[in-house]
């Protein structure tokens, strides 16, 4: 594992094991046809484990793989999404209302685990299931009419926006993210007791227009040493606290037409009610009280919804991120996951192997800098801990890199299932990317591991919209939307292979939310698997094939630049030395053989990284 002292070296040292058959842990094959290349990491930067990243890699621990995708049973695609472009279905809109409403206690746990439970007893599910039902029902009406005010204020946030960049108020040539407005809870309400309106929607858009302003900025400012007069007028003027204040000022009108009062705060833009509020139309509703905060009583005459008529009891949600590190209580938690969720052996879940999967790292970590270049946490392996009255409730593995939050691993208490944990942890992760892009403009993709198309367990992934799979020939990026019915025909496609895609809208499907939602949104899929699954390490631990006299499957004519090896960096004795400073030393018969395993190498990892990453020899 690496270490984070001065003395640690600022370079990447890998040790290539070649092609590796191991049994599938997808398509639960029993013969090994599951095929990838391997390295282990002694050390690794995070700017080379992002490139490696953008090439197909994943690691587990401190091995890296990559699958041989014309080869292995199981295609694996990179899959990412950029995080400012990221819109909500409702399923997912669903989940994180349905954790508020467990927080501010006008969730009944009871009744939904009656209602989600298989082996729930036929007695009690017939007991409760009517009233909770009704509930459901209930409060899906009102989420429904909410989603529908807050695509409305999105939509005008969004109408504003393009007439101040016509205006000049904004660079015209920066990528303007989508508006999202957020509804707010009650227990963020508590500053505005004593006045007389609301506060029911906000948003955070002049932060994220912020960081595109300020990415812009920065590529003008390449390769000029001197900052151009007025810079810092223009910085201040890009401040969220200033954009808020011209989105509101511009949008104040037509918000008090629905209804509604408008005001700026700290950058962020929040809409307010007194007796009214908007609907979808932007027609004037008198304001009621919420249906799901009526009075309900069950057979016995107990209520159990109502948090305006009834004593509940608050919770408190505190999310943390600590670097990667063993903790006794995540282990614990970890234990009972893969126990009870994937029906693990006992003797298989030890502490030796938790550390090996989900604590080693060979990522350098990189403290921040004060600058726009790295984020407040800094860089490196992390593990974000999510605990509610001080009990932890589940724990993701992550990667902050430089351009990308990279999920590697969830795990979740099976007591909490109802929350859907897997689903809200993502949320929270793009959520975080977005925030951050404030202080490092770079970072800007949400990574979700490997899609496997042929794999139900995978397709949740799919539901974060809009996102992208990496081609595994030219690595590419290509909208899933594009990849999605090529991928329906074989499980193995070159996604950015121009005779392919040319003209391809003439016969892609067009692909609604809604089915999008069915199909890929599905909360029994994603609280199954949400991450990749262990047998990542099943792969780490099996035994390696030396299979170099198998011939790779071309796909293209023969790369003169992959078959030059000179230039690859050696790592000898502690020297470093490139491979043409070293090639007279080996026979005929060694260098033949060298030759041969430094194209492979330098094929899978790339030109760039050969020459950068140190090839160890020992």
């Amino acid at each position: 594992m690496a270490s984070s002292s001065s003395n640690t070296p600022k370079e990447s040292v890998v040790i290539d094991c070649g092609r590796r058959r191991t049994s599938c842990g997808y398509c639960r094959s029993t013969r090994h046809n599951s095929i990838s290349h391997g390295m282990w990491a002694n050390s690794l930067t995070v700017d080379d484990y992002q490139d490696l990243l953008d090439h197909g890699w994943r690691r587990s621990g401190c091995f890296l793989y990559k699958p041989e995708m014309e080869r292995t049973c199981c295609p694996s695609y990179t899959i990412r999404l950029k995080a400012s472009d990221f819109v909500p279905s409702k399923e997912q809109l669903r989940v994180s209302r349905r954790m508020q409403r467990f927080l501010d206690g006008a969730l009944d746990v009871k009744k939904v685990d009656n209602l989600e439970d298989p082996n729930t007893s036929i007695k009690s599910e017939n007991f409760s299931r009517p009233i909770a039902e009704e509930s459901l029902a209930a409060d899906n009406e009102e989420e429904d009419e909410v989603e529908k005010s807050l695509h409305y204020l999105s939509k005008q946030i969004d109408n504003v926006m393009h007439m101040l960049i016509e205006k000049g108020e904004f660079p015209s040539g920066i990528q303007l993210p989508k508006a999202s407005v957020k509804k707010v809870t009650q227990g963020k309400r508590k500053l505005l007791v004593n006045r007389s309106e609301d506060l029911l929607y906000s948003s955070n858009i002049a932060f994220q227009i912020a960081a595109s302003i300020k990415r812009a900025q920065s590529c003008d400012k390449v390769g000029n040493n001197s900052k151009p007069s007025g810079v810092c007028e223009k910085e201040n003027e890009s401040s969220p606290k200033i954009i808020a204040e011209k989105l509101v000022a511009s949008l104040d009108p037509t918000v008090k037409n629905s209804g509604l009062s408008i005001r700026a705060c700290n950058g962020h833009i929040n809409f307010y009610a007194s007796s009214k509020q908007v609907s979808l139309s932007g027609s004037i509703q008198n304001a009621a009280v919420p249906k799901k905060s009526r009075m309900k009583h069950d057979i016995g005459g107990n209520c159990f919804i109502g948090p305006q008529h009834c004593q509940v009891k608050k919770r408190k949600l505190e999310i943390r991120l600590n670097r990667s590190s063993f903790d006794q209580e995540e282990f614990a938690l970890y234990r009972k996951y893969q126990l009870k969720v994937h029906d693990d052996k006992p003797h298989s879940v030890t502490e030796s192997s938790y550390r090996r999967f989900l604590v080693d790292t060979p990522l350098l970590q990189v403290s921040p800098t004060g600058d726009s270049t790295v984020p407040p946490c800094g860089f490196g392996s992390f593990h974000q801990q999510y605990l509610i009255d001080g009990q932890l409730v589940a724990v993701g593995v992550i990667d902050i890199l430089p351009h990308c939050l990279s999920s590697k691993y969830l795990f979740w208490d099976p007591d909490f299932a109802f929350l859907s944990l897997g689903k809200y942890s993502a949320l929270q992760e793009i959520g975080w990317v977005k925030e951050n892009q404030v202080y490092c403009p770079c970072l800007q993709y949400y990574y979700l591991g490997y899609y496997i198309h042929s794999c139900s367990k995978m397709r949740y992934k799919a539901a974060y919209r809009p996102s992208e799979l990496l081609c595994p020939l030219r690595y590419q990026w290509v909208p899933f939307d594009i990849a999605r019915p090529l991928l329906d025909r074989k499980p193995y496609v070159v996604l950015s292979d121009s005779s392919i895609l040319q003209n391809g809208e003439s016969f892609l499907p067009q692909i609604t939310d809604d089915v999008m939602g069915r199909e890929f949104d599905d909360v029994g899929q994603e609280d199954a698997n949400d991450v990749p699954v262990l047998e990542d390490e099943e792969m780490v631990e099996s035994e390696l094939e030396c299979s170099d006299d198998e011939p790779d499957l071309e796909t293209t004519s023969y790369d003169p630049e992959i078959g030059d090896v000179s230039k690859v960096l050696l790592g000898i004795k502690g020297s470093r030395v490139k491979y043409k400073d070293l090639r007279n030393v080996f026979g005929p018969e060694q260098r033949s053989y060298l030759e041969s395993q430094l194209r492979r190498y330098r094929k899978v990892v790339g030109t760039v990284l050969s020459e950068r990453m140190v090839y160890s020899l020992g």
